[in-house]
């Protein structure tokens, strides 16, 4: 047990003896699956989904779970009076984390690691041949080997020993690590990839469809290095035209059962920082032998489409190729060709791009709900400090891609939907999208009002139509922003599941991830069942698909949450570069404890505190209506209002920008009113 543990659980003993009597009522042990969450003071609560009500843990009855993880937990006693459940672990099913990071205190014989966490944990003991390089004082990574049961500490070894001097590399590896991803693949994965060959071989070519022979080429960001799909397009006849997506065919190489199957399931995604990649597979693998790199011959999963000039599809063969691609562009330089029509191949990529708007265009008219995107950039320099901001908004060039990789995918969910095994569905992982939630919807169409913009509530579609008009609208508008964001959060997440609801967003049926197995799990599983669904093997369900489904949307919202996190470490490292200076910013949020305004320049985001504003007025919060209200000016802070702030704080170890108002030098706010200064004295 460490020393903190130690501490903590002292404490927790005063706190019994000087507790109030309690009214218990005993109960059946109940157990129920949740997950811990281990608060400062060192309690913990189980949170079951469904439930409605968390479980008290006391740290003595943990049980080695660490917080985040999955466990068992068993219910001892209900509180008469509040209805407070008490229990206590009995099994921990699945760790959040299997590496941590922290200082090492380390003796000739053996180490031990005191984590960097607030939450209350053990230290792990390390035995000296499990040290590596590692010196006493060293800031290290270790993976948890083991805890067994009656063991005083977790036993771990040392992964990597990090560069005290680097700072902005321990943020982003505590980042991940403190969202469960593993910074190192394991030995054993590692070995299986080197022994991968390095080039296709002949007899990887059997019972392939080969179409190297066929224009072929890939459209990516400038600095993308895993290349996962490309385009390929030949003229059938006249006006009728065979469009190839080709997609890495990565489980060829990646079997199920195996290390690198095990680890690309545990991560489940890569993940995209700003100074860096987190790989779901090694790099031999996703850079190298499965990427589709120009002038090389690849092993790829395919949808082949015969489509008209109207980008009307006509046939749709599915199965497994062989490509070469010719060129690998730039999203930059196929955007030059559709705006100049010169280029490398410029007839095909303007033809190409025709049809992806006309796809674009039916799926809006069928439903599909039109948000716009901006994409956040960073420029840094060789130490990973940032240097300025890039706003980036998806064009046209994206869109080509975006809507031929959309027809992939719903040829493959349309396939597979079709095939019922037994007279039963087949497990799948289906990409789905609820409609929205009527509790957010309601109070958004009440705040598009204030705005002008009407909704028919009548049908799931009546809505999507009502969104559409509302966003085409706003284009360039003042409210645009404000309206974008809100509406996005009335809507439902996106997820994986076997329970086939459709996408509404999307406003597609049938719906999967096809085109992204280097770097998405769920990708993987859906080319391992249409291997079987197309070919002669057995399609016994899989029992565990939904299990697995719900792993991969979990890890899907963790690589979502490192993402914003790094971002925001990133925005603050920036805005500290500008401590006192004054931007144009847009209010992005409402509360009663101040609101949130996003710099136009940036997008880095801060609190504006209600304390700050006291000078000026007291103000309430009118949740309804996304605003501050001043009791005596009038003064109105609304989501969407342009402000004027000053950077006064960045805090980098909260990830936490702090913001004042700044008042027009005349006295008027934003709404008009005249601000009232408190008099001194």
């Amino acid at each position: 047990m460490g020393r903190k543990e130690r501490k903590d659980r002292k404490g927790e003993k005063r706190g019994k003896s000087a507790g109030k009597r309690r009214h218990v009522t005993s109960t059946d042990e109940k157990t129920y699956t949740g997950v811990l969450d281990i608060t400062r003071s060192g309690m913990g609560y189980a949170i079951v989904e469904g439930l409605g009500k968390d479980i008290l843990i006391r740290p003595t009855e943990f049980n080695r779970a660490f917080h985040g993880d999955t466990v068992k937990v068993r219910v001892h006693q209900e509180n008469a009076r509040s209805g407070r459940l008490t229990g206590s672990v009995s099994e921990v099913l699945r760790r959040k984390q299997s590496e941590y990071i922290g200082t090492l205190e380390a003796t000739r014989d053996f180490a031990y690691l005191m984590p960097d966490s607030q939450k209350l944990m053990p230290d792990f003991f390390i035995p000296a041949d499990s040290l590596g390089e590692a010196k006493d004082g060293d800031r290290v990574v270790v993976r948890l080997v083991e805890w067994k049961e009656g063991a005083r500490n977790p036993r771990a070894a040392v992964v990597s020993v990090l560069d005290r001097d680097d700072e902005n590399d321990l943020a982003m590896k505590d980042i991940l690590v403190q969202n469960g991803f593993p910074l190192v693949f394991s030995d054993e994965a590692v070995e299986e990839s080197l022994r991968m060959p390095e080039k296709v071989l002949p007899g990887d070519l059997v019972d392939r469809r080969d179409m190297r022979d066929v224009l072929t080429f890939t459209i990516d960001p400038v600095d993308a290095r895993d290349f996962d799909d490309a385009l390929s397009i030949r003229e059938l006849r006249k006006g009728v035209y065979e469009v190839g997506v080709h997609i890495a065919d990565v489980t060829h190489y990646v079997r199920p059962g195996t290390a690198l199957d095990k680890d690309a399931f545990e991560r489940a995604t890569s993940v995209y920082l700003p100074d860096r990649v987190l790989p779901m597979l090694p790099e031999s693998i996703s850079n190298v032998l499965c990427s589709l790199r120009p002038h090389e011959d690849k092993l790829t999963f395919s949808c082949v489409f015969q489509l008209n000039a109207k980008g009307e599809v006509q046939d749709t063969w599915i199965g497994r190729t062989a490509i070469h691609s010719n060129h690998r562009f730039t999203y930059e330089e196929v955007q030059q060709t559709i705006d100049t029509g010169e280029g490398h191949y410029a007839d095909t990529i303007l033809l190409l791009n025709k049809m992806a708007q006309r796809f674009r265009k039916a799926r809006f008219r069928n439903g599909a709900i039109n948000f716009s995107s901006q994409e956040v950039r960073f420029r840094l320099d060789e130490k990973g400090r940032p240097l300025g901001v890039v706003i980036k908004e998806s064009g046209p060039s994206h869109q080509l891609i975006e809507e031929f990789m959309l027809l992939a995918n719903r040829a493959v969910a349309e396939c597979v939907s079709s095939v019922r095994p037994g007279d039963e569905a087949l497990p799948f992982p289906y990409r789905i999208h609820d409609r929205p939630d009527e509790e957010r919807l309601v109070p958004f169409i009440d705040f598009a009002r204030n705005y002008g913009h009407q909704f028919d509530t009548r049908t799931p579609q009546s809505i999507a139509t009502s969104f559409n008009a509302m966003l085409e609208a706003v284009k360039g508008m003042p409210e645009q922003h404000v309206l974008e964001q809100l509406g996005i959060r009335t809507m439902a997440k996106a997820l994986y599941s076997t329970n086939n609801i459709g996408h509404y967003g999307l406003g597609f049926k049938d719906y999967c991830h096809f085109t992204s197995p280097i770097r998405r799990y769920p990708d993987i599983l859906v080319h391992r069942i249409l291997e079987r669904v197309l070919g002669p093997e057995d399609l016994k369900p899989d029992r565990k698909m939904e299990k697995s489904c719900r792993h991969c949307s979990e890890r899907e919202r963790a690589a979502m949450d490192s993402e914003r996190a790094a971002n925001k470490y990133k925005q603050v490292e920036y805005m500290r570069q500008h401590l006192g200076g004054e931007f144009d910013a847009v209010i992005s949020g409402v509360a009663s404890f101040g609101f949130w305004a996003e710099t136009i320049e940036h997008k880095c985001e801060g609190l504006v505190s209600i304390l700050s504003l006291q000078e000026y007025d007291d103000f309430r919060h009118v949740e309804q209506e996304y605003r501050l209200a001043g009791k005596r000016s009038g003064r109105t802070f609304r989501m969407g209002d342009k402000v004027r702030i000053r950077v006064v704080a960045a805090n980098l170890s909260k990830r936490q920008l702090d913001y004042d108002w700044v008042l027009h030098p005349d006295g008027e706010s934003a709404k008009g009113g005249k601000a009232k200064k408190k008099k001194k004295g």
